[in-house]
């Protein structure tokens, strides 16, 4: 005879098996959920819930597949719950189940004093299926310098050769947009009888969050924010990088260890890459591959497309002082090493390339991205490969409607960083004048990423007052709890 514990197991799946045609009859979107035990990167297990949504895979097409929409539920701790709060990763190609996994795990914890806690893996992402992961790696040539136009005619060339793989497959590349994935989010809240859910997303994560604010807003309690990405901010301002460089100048200058040294840093990056643009250099280092000696000859676009893939990590903002330094006295193996792993790198997803490419950007947009760039310190750098690498897939542009300002009574906590080069509090503040109940949360020393979240206790802190619903100030300035300081690699 089976145990209280065992009856108990095998009722509850007896249960579950039968959501699905529950849903059905209801007319919500069909869903299955089950027990999961939970890991999280350090081996602490919790209970929790994998759930699989299906989803058409293009809502504009009347014989549309369906495809799975994977997400792991944690119960709220609350005896009276507010609405579930679905987090939304960045990327976009990020995994929402892979960043409860990690090192904002205990931040997800927390969040379930408010409500159930749902780490969403968006279509075509982390377990949800298919996962659009791409074959094949750039494979640059490493015995010469990098320059724009073969890197954007390889990264195109491998992007319409995923596009093809994944069409050999069956899988319809033109529902892969945020229209789609918001539209996800509304099944999915309809799937979980939900009146209302909350939004917790950072960067891509906003511009999907923005975007389901506004095509759902009957169904949007609140929403906390970090790194805004707005609905016309796929493609990034040279300006905003080069404001970023002349605010690490002024730290630098002000730095006791490194001011002496680099009195103008702004000025060793300018001579750097002078240097580099009259003459690329060689340098031997080992190939993390192979492990063999490999020579690379570097050049300048080298050199500025890692500054700009950097400029919204917190670790690699810190190093530039002395990185440009060992550059202007010849040392060039550090940097080698990560130019021959940009080199050798993966294809981005083709949920991240379809995402990027059917937001796109308006005319005004790029004109003033090409006015901006002539005079940058890193040129176009900011955005390469991006649009070059839609050009031939099977995409559609959003449009410019898609790319209008937010404007919304919903409450929203915004979160910025002044030492994000990829979402600055410029982004935040171009997009607050459409929602009167808002919040914007400055973090003075924090970049990008875990830095939005994890950088002072404050953070956290803000955030439940946000979701626990008390009044917060239009404004709010802390400073990051971890202080920002540059180092030797």
């Amino acid at each position: 005879m089976k145990s209280p514990k065992a009856l108990s197991a095998a009722c509850a799946a007896v249960v579950l098996s039968v959501l699905p045609a529950a849903f059905a009859q209801t007319g919500r979107p069909v869903m299955k959920i089950e027990p999961y035990k939970f890991e999280n990167s350090n081996g602490e297990v919790v209970d929790a819930e994998l759930g699989r949504l299906s989803v058409d895979e293009n809502r504009t097409s009347k014989s549309s597949r369906k495809i799975e929409i994977a997400f792991v539920r944690f119960k709220s701790t609350s005896p009276n719950p507010g609405p579930p709060i679905i987090y939304l990763a960045g990327g976009p190609g990020g995994s929402g189940i892979g960043a409860a996994r990690g090192s904002r795990f205990p931040l997800f914890m927390k969040m379930r004093e408010f409500g159930d806690v749902i780490a969403l893996d968006q279509r075509g992402t982390g377990m949800s299926e298919p996962n659009l992961a791409c074959p094949g790696r750039l494979d640059l040539p490493a015995d010469k310098p990098g320059a724009a136009e073969p890197l954007l005619r390889t990264a195109n060339r491998l992007a319409l050769e995923c596009a093809e793989f994944w069409k050999s497959k069956g899988v319809d590349i033109s529902g892969y947009n945020t229209l789609e994935s918001a539209d996800d989010i509304e099944d999915l809240r309809k799937a979980l009888g939900a009146e209302k859910v909350r939004l917790w997303g950072i960067s891509y994560g906003t511009h999907l969050g923005l975007a389901t604010i506004r095509r759902h807003p009957k169904s949007i309690d609140s929403a906390v924010l970090a790194g805004v990405e707005a609905m016309d901010d796929t493609l990034k301002l040279p300006a905003n990088t080069d404001a970023l460089i002349e605010n690490l100048s002024a730290r630098v200058k002000a730095d006791p260890g490194f001011g002496k040294l680099v009195p103008d840093f702004e000025a060793l990056m300018r001579k750097v890459l002078g240097k580099l643009r009259k003459q690329p250099v060689t340098a031997t280092v080992k190939d993390r591959d192979s492990g063999e000696v490999t020579t690379v000859i570097l050049g300048e676009m080298d050199v500025a497309m890692l500054t700009a893939q950097a400029s919204g990590d917190s670790t690699a903002l810190s190093l530039f002082p002395a990185l440009f330094l060992g550059m202007d006295s010849g040392n060039f193996g550090f940097i080698a090493e990560q130019i021959l792993d940009f080199r050798r790198q993966r294809v981005p997803s083709m949920m991240s390339i379809a995402m990027d490419c059917a937001s796109g950007a308006s005319q005004e947009r790029l004109e003033k991205i090409r006015k901006q760039e002539k005079d940058a310190l890193l040129g176009s750098a900011i955005n390469i490969p991006y649009l070059e690498i839609c050009k031939g897939l099977p995409v559609k542009d959003l449009g410019d409607d898609f790319r209008k300002p937010v404007v919304s009574d919903v409450p929203v906590l915004f979160i910025s960083g002044t030492l994000d080069g990829r979402t600055p509090v410029s982004n935040a503040k171009a997009v607050i004048p459409g929602f009167r109940n808002s919040s914007h949360l400055i973090i003075d020393g924090a970049a990008h990423s875990d830095d939005l979240f994890l950088s002072s206790p404050k953070i956290a802190e803000t955030m439940s007052s946000f979701f626990g619903g008390r009044d917060l100030p239009r404004e709010i300035r802390i400073e990051s709890a971890v202080p920002f300081a540059f180092r030797q690699p």
